[in-house]
């Protein structure tokens, strides 16, 4: 997923996503340690997948707080 996709996602389909691809980042590394993985590479990118869901929950909010935080006139 990119940042786009991540960001149509609401609060808690977001989470569920994240949990969801830390959790198969965790057996994929299992796996490793046991046994040669066909496709090595998907590490590194559910590695970078948890980043980009991660900014995009911290933009979320960053934006939430700003506009409950709002200067007064």
């Amino acid at each position: 997923m990119d940042a786009k996709a991540f960001r149509q996602l609401g609060a808690a389909e977001l989470e569920q996503k994240l949990h969801d691809t830390r959790d198969e980042l965790f057996k994929l590394k299992l796996r490793a340690s046991v046994a040669q993985l066909e496709n090595p590479a998907r590490i590194r990118k559910l590695r970078r997948e948890i980043a980009v869901g991660e900014t995009v929950r911290g933009e979320s909010l960053r934006k939430q707080i700003a506009s409950e935080v709002e200067p007064a006139p």
